[in-house]
């Protein structure tokens, strides 16, 4: 039975063909196809429940499956078939309501309203199946198939710490390669998600290397060509071993850097460092700008640039990429402790204010940007499990242990201090989950917990 059996006039066409839109089936009960309608309306009903469920009861599992390459296919899929069979719905009810042939104004109204329906089911849906592609193309360029299956009942192995190097990589035109000049471990509870950033100077000098072509190359400690551009700090033991392959023999160019400098570190402190996340600087700052920027609050003016052309003045602002890259970098009447102290205050800022909605409406520039900035070697396997993980430590309070003067003299480090603090920190327990703060280890004494100072400058 037709519009034009029925009588429906444009108003009535109209109406029936939007209710059908909001609920399936409504134009089918309209022209008497009852079993038609209820099971439109009841299938409808149902897919609704379904995804509200799914948005509200299970929305911390949804995040775990929004990093699993697989599960975003299907949803790319399923939103796709959802999109069209609203579509087909719209379109299927618009036959049945439409004015008779003689009506040629009304019957093209209701045309263009069923197109803007179409329209409006079909461009949110494909948005959305847009962004799930990227997110596992994503997912597919930074993250390493695993080369075995991760225990979903035990990621972790039943480790109850996992420790993870960020590396901030700085490059300059003067000279050749990668600097690694931000090195902190977060070492993270796998049961609670309580944090500790273990932040490590870049300037250390004398490093002892691990134990094989790398001791044997430097038994007394790395100290680089020992010529101007490399003459030996913890900075350039990545690009060193890039150079060299025989420093870490087997592993392939692009891993030899991360995997040296893994085993340093994980040395120093005498802890394993499981896996590592690299951002390069320049790539940051593109990240920050497909973000929007990022606001910081800056209480004393910061100096930028070689001839001292660029200033950061005082003030709460939002920075762009550019400017919070000089904000992450410049030492200029400052030193390497201050400005290893401000880019902890930026990753806090950028972290904070990555909140969903920002993430969703620059979902495109971020993912674009991410994929030239960042490096890792976290498995995809694990990344279910590093989501859970996340949500944890939200709710932690994270603490510092940055090795500095006075504490230690970077030119002849104390490593058995160092390892002694580590030890210390680690096995202290917070006080409370509250506040998130930073802190320095020369507040530090072996009776006392770790001093905290959230300043920012």
């Amino acid at each position: 039975m037709t519009g034009r059996e029925r009588g429906f006039g444009l108003g009535a066409s109209v109406a029936l063909t939007m209710g059908s839109a909001l609920l399936w089936g409504v134009a089918h009960l309209a022209t008497d196809r009852r079993r038609t309608g209820f099971a439109l309306m009841i299938t409808h009903l149902a897919l609704m429940a379904f995804i509200l469920t799914v948005l509200t009861a299970f929305s911390a599992r949804l995040l775990a499956l929004a990093v699993q390459p697989a599960w975003l296919t299907i949803l790319s899929i399923a939103l796709g078939l959802i999109a069209l069979a609203w579509s087909a719905v719209i379109i299927w009810s618009f036959v049945l309501v439409r004015p008779e042939a003689a009506n040629t104004t009304g019957r093209a109204l209701t045309t263009a309203v069923a197109a803007a329906l179409c329209v409006l089911v079909l461009v949110p849906t494909a948005y959305a199946a847009h962004l799930a592609y990227l997110s596992r193309d994503v997912v597919n360029s930074l993250f390493t198939a695993p080369s075995s299956p991760v225990m979903a009942l035990d990621p972790w192995n039943g480790a109850e710490r996992v420790n993870f190097l960020l590396i901030g990589a700085d490059a300059a035109p003067s000279r050749p390669g990668v600097r690694t000049d931000s090195m902190t471990v977060a070492s993270v509870d796998t049961a609670t998600g309580a944090t500790i950033l273990l932040g490590l100077p870049r300037n250390l000098e004398r490093v002892p290397m691990p134990p094989g072509p790398a001791r044997r190359r430097f038994p007394e400690g790395f100290t680089g060509t020992g010529d101007q551009t490399t003459p030996g700090l913890l900075n350039e033991i990545f690009q060193y071993a890039e150079d060299y392959p025989d420093m870490v023999p087997g592993v392939r160019k692009g891993q030899r850097g991360p995997t040296i400098l893994k085993q340093t570190i994980s040395d120093i402190l005498g802890i394993p460092v499981n896996y590592y996340a690299m951002v390069d600087m320049r790539g940051f700052a593109e990240i920050i700008d497909a973000m929007g920027g990022v606001r910081i609050t800056i209480k004393e003016p910061i100096i930028y640039g070689k001839y001292r052309e660029g200033l950061l003045p005082a003030g709460t602002r939002r920075l762009s990429g550019e400017e919070a890259l000089w904000y992450g970098r410049s030492r200029t009447d400052s030193d390497d402790y201050v400005r290893m102290g401000r880019q902890k205050c930026l990753l806090n800022a950028v972290a904070k204010q990555a909140d969903p909605l920002t993430v969703l409406n620059r979902f495109e520039g971020l993912a674009t940007a991410t994929k030239r900035a960042i490096s890792t070697d976290i498995p995809q396997g694990l990344l279910p499990a590093l989501v859970d993980l996340s949500l944890k430590v939200k709710e932690t309070r994270i603490r510092s242990l940055s090795f500095v003067p006075p504490l230690i003299n970077t030119a002849y480090p104390d490593w058995n201090l160092i390892r002694r603090r580590v030890a210390q920190v680690i096995a202290e327990r917070p006080a409370n989950r509250t506040a998130t703060a930073s802190g320095s280890a020369s507040k530090m004494s072996p009776e006392k917990p770790l001093a905290l100072d959230s300043t920012c400058r």
